[in-house]
Formats: structure tokens, C-alpha cells, sequence
């Protein structure tokens, strides 16, 4: 049967661990050193960006493939970067703080040299993409040194789901700050739009990357991590309170990521509905209609906005109680609708998904994440990250089954990479998904039950908790598909 793949925590201990290392290697040729986490040395040169409130909203910059290939040249540097008319040190790609947009077909291949013009060592991983974890490809275990350049070739499957996925640094041990300091952006796979019926043909679609910058009281720097900072600002698309224009009845495509380390987001768009038709770039079986959306670090939601009456809005995110930091309610946009005309059907699904509830499962795994006060680690099964271990080793072609639960006083955000899975439960509550994901929000003291194809690509990859900070102090492990 052909399968068609439609596919913040932060911690007021935080400081404590600044000066601590971490306990496990950084990756594949690691010399067991841990990874700095000082703020990276910035170029002697004035901010590359300046951001300002109620600009339009402005569209990240595009790397668009072409005949089949996306080539690309990442130049990663150190530079300050000006936020709100307060200098920053920040990471830039291609001398901006806004990363670029990586956009692409399925089918296509993607080609790009990360030239690391910094003090630090990096890499990337591509969230959300079902590529080979292997060499060159999705291989988070790869080092990139200072002063290195690396070569990076995803094959992207010609029946890859379309919809919005994102990029960023996963350096072990400095993955937050990294992402902190900007080194994350939008990847966009061709072929959604496609999906809706004709009248929404030429929709206007938008992204909207939301990220925070945190400064601690007293500094003119970024605070990293960001344990709770006396100054924020959240940015979209890298700027403050952008202004967003519809007109009354038109339907636009709004592609909202959460692209930040370790910030959550609980979108509302006032006076409007946000009508989902893809969460974490897999196409619903069910568009489902939703008064605001939760987006943990790392979650993707792809949905379609009518607009209503004629006025000023404002897109926000209320106020989210993950646990231990509360993340007050801010405006992130305002919303500008125009007089217009009638609003075009909304559609009522998207694609069909497997459904995993007939599936035979090869393997039940249980994994328990807690964390642990003194010395503070966050933990899998009571154990930190291990660079050498192995904490699973399912069959490639095979299902199973592994139930997630969470022993600790926060929500911990679920994700794995190179395959998606299906929600079967929440709570000892059946659940019903509307397709795959790849990130899945963990209730205090509850339980999360998902199933996992292991589909088309062997070798070792991991997953961990999203909020980088605690995926940076050991909430990660190792998955190792083996070949039948």
C-alpha cells in the first residue's frame, strides 16, 4: 500500500548552569569538551538590523529552488544587531538576523554550504523534514568548527508533505543560546496551497516567525538563557508589532511558527477564527476551526484567516501557564482589515492520513521525563543525555508504540526527528488526530500515548524535549533504526 506522507522552559536556576558543563558529548568528533556558553565575541562593526514598531509586515528573505535544487550558501556570523534601539549581540545568516527562508518542492534536493564565520562551533537540524539522518544529511551529530565550512544535501522525497517546517542550530550543550541569539528560520515545502479547492487558488499567504529577545536589568545585552528577563520583546519576522493587512471577507494563509528556544506562544487572533488545515506540515484529514492555538517551541500551525469587520485587531498571545513561567498576555501584531467582499468557502479537509489504530505494533517503549533539583539535570528514564548510548533501536518498516509521560512540575514539548507519529491519547483519553505531528505538548504529571512509523531511512537520530534549555542539560536521547 503506498503511503502518502502529508505530514519554554525557563528557569530561574538557570544562571546556576551557566558556568556548569555539560555532561555528555557534544557530538560525532567531539573531543569531550563542553561547548562554550559564552556570549560569542561580536564583529567590530555598527548593528546590521534595525527594528522598529508598527512597520509592515515584512516577509523573510526567500532561498527558492530551481529546477529541482535549492543551492545555497549559509554565511553564519557574529555581529550586533540593533532590537528595539537597543544593540544586541546576536548570530546573523548572510548579514541578517533573519534567517532565510528555505523554500522547495518534494522531489527537489536541497544543497547548502554553512560557512561558520564564527568563534563558536555549530550545525543545523531540519525540524520537521522526513530526510535521511546520515552524513551530510539531517545528521545532528555532525561538528562544524570555527572557521569551517560544511556541506549540507537533503533529498527531499517526491512524496513529502507540503506545509511549514523550520531550521536551526543543534549544537549540544549550546543549542539554546544559539537559537536564543537567532540561529533559526522558516523552511517551506512547495504543495499545500495546491491542496485547496480552486476559489482559494492565488490565497495570499504569510509567514509569521515568532521568536523573543530578553534582556536582563541593567545590560544592554542579551540574556542568555533567558530565565525570566525583566525586558522582552517577542518578534515577527524579526519585528516589533508589525502591521498585518486583509480586507473584509478575503482568506489568507497564515503559516505561524514558533521558532524561538525556549518562549511559548497561545496565538489569538481577536475577533477572528484560525481555521487549521496543517499542524506541524502534515495537511488534516479535518480542517477544524480554533479560537487560538498553543504553540510550544518548535510547533507549526498552518491556517487560514478570513477577515472580519473593518478595523484595527490585534494578533496576540494571552497568557500561558507552562508550569513554572507564566508568559504574560502581549500584542504581537496588529491586524488592519479593509472593506472588501464575500468570504470564500473554507475547506473541509485537506488529505486523507493512515490511520495507526489498526497498526500492528512491533515494540511498547515507556519514557519518563522528570527533572532532577540538585545537582539540576532534566532527565529520560531517569538518565541524561549520552552521546555513546543508545535508548531505542526499533525496525525499519515497523510500528510501535511508546507512551510518554511526564513526572515533573512543567510541560515538557514531545519531539522526534526524521519521523512523524500519531496521537492515540491524552490522559488515558483517546485523542483524535486530525493527521501526524511532530511535537507534542507532555500535561503535568500526564501521559502522552503515540505511534511512530519507522519509515524509509536507518540510522541514528534523536528526541528530546523542545525547550532547549532542558534538551541542552540532558532531556534528549538517542534513536537508532535498524535495517530489517
Amino acid at each position: 500500500m503506498t503511503r502518502r506522507r502529508m505530514r519554554w522552559f525557563v528557569v530561574a536556576w538557570a544562571m546556576v548552569l551557566l558556568a556548569a558543563s555539560c555532561t555528555s558529548d557534544g557530538g560525532e568528533g567531539d573531543d569531550g569538551a563542553s561547548p562554550s556558553s559564552q556570549a560569542p565575541s561580536p564583529a567590530a562593526t555598527a548593528p546590521i538590523t534595525a527594528t522598529s514598531e508598527g512597520e509592515p509586515l515584512a516577509t523573510p528573505p526567500e532561498l527558492v529552488s530551481a529546477d529541482g535544487t535549492l543551492s545555497a550558501t549559509l554565511t553564519l556570523e557574529q555581529t550586533l544587531v540593533d532590537v528595539a534601539g537597543e544593540s544586541v549581540t546576536a548570530l546573523a545568516v548572510n548579514e541578517s538576523w533573519t534567517m532565510p527562508t528555505l523554500r522547495f518542492a518534494p522531489g527537489d534536493t536541497v544543497e547548502l554550504d554553512l560557512v561558520n564565520d564564527t568563534d563558536q562551533r555549530v550545525n543545523l537540524h531540519f525540524h520537521g523534514l522526513h530526510v535521511s539522518p546520515k552524513g551530510e544529511s539531517d545528521n545532528v551529530f555532525r561538528v562544524v568548527e570555527p572557521g569551517t565550512t560544511a556541506h549540507y544535501r537533503l533529498d527531499i522525497p517526491a512524496d513529502h508533505e507540503p506545509g511549514t517546517f523550520w531550521y536551526h542550530s543543534h549544537m549540544h550543550g549550546i543549542s539554546d543560546e544559539q537559537v536564543y541569539r537567532g540561529m533559526s528560520g522558516i523552511m517551506i515545502v512547495d504543495g499545500l496551497a495546491e491542496l485547496l479547492p480552486e476559489v482559494l487558488a492565488d490565497v495570499e499567504q504569510r509567514v509569521f516567525a515568532f521568536k523573543q529577545v530578553g534582556f536582563a536589568e541593567g545590560s544592554d545585552g542579551m540574556e542568555i538563557p533567558a530565565a525570566a528577563p525583566k525586558r522582552q520583546h517577542l518578534v515577527v519576522n524579526g519585528q516589533l508589532r508589525p502591521e498585518v493587512s486583509i480586507r473584509e471577507g478575503e482568506t489568507q494563509l497564515w503559516r505561524l511558527a514558533n521558532i524561538s528556544a525556549d518562549t511559548w506562544f497561545d496565538v489569538k487572533l481577536r475577533g477572528h477564527t484560525l481555521h487549521v488545515i496543517a499542524e506541524d506540515a502534515w495537511p488534516v484529514a479535518e480542517v477544524w476551526p480554533a479560537d487560538s492555538l498553543v504553540l510550544p517551541p518548535g510547533k507549526r500551525f498552518d491556517v487560514l484567516v478570513q477577515g472580519g469587520d473593518t478595523g484595527v485587531t490585534e494578533l496576540i498571545t494571552r497568557t500561558y501557564d507552562q508550569g513554572f513561567q507564566v508568559f504574560p498576555e502581549e500584542t504581537l501584531a496588529m491586524v488592519a482589515v479593509s472593506g472588501g467582499g464575500d468570504p470564500a468557502p473554507i475547506p473541509e479537509q485537506m488529505a486523507p492520513f493512515e490511520d495507526l489504530e489498526g497498526a500492528e505494533i512491533a515494540q511498547e517503549r515507556s519514557f519518563d521525563f522528570t527533572i532532577q533539583p540538585k545537582p539540576l539535570e532534566f532527565l529520560i528514564n531517569g538518565k541524561a543525555y549520552n552521546h555513546h548510548r543508545i535508548d531505542a533501536t526499533p525496525t525499519l518498516g515497523t510500528v510501535e508504540e511508546w507512551t510518554l509521560t511526564n513526572n515533573s512540575t512543567e510541560q515538557h514539548p514531545f519531539h522526534i526527528h526524521v519521523n512523524d507519529f500519531q496521537v492515540m491519547s491524552v490522559d488515558g483519553k483517546p485523542y483524535d488526530a486530525k493527521g501526524r505531528q511532530d511535537t507534542v505538548v507532555l500535561p503535568i504529571g500526564g501521559e502522552v500515548v503515540i505511534r511512530i512509523p519507522f519509515e524509509d531511512f536507518d540510522g541514528k537520530f534523536v528526541f528530546h524535549c523542545h525547550i532547549l534549555f532542558h534538551e541542552d542539560h540532558g532531556m534528549m536521547a538517542i534513536v537508532d533504526v535498524e535495517a530489517a
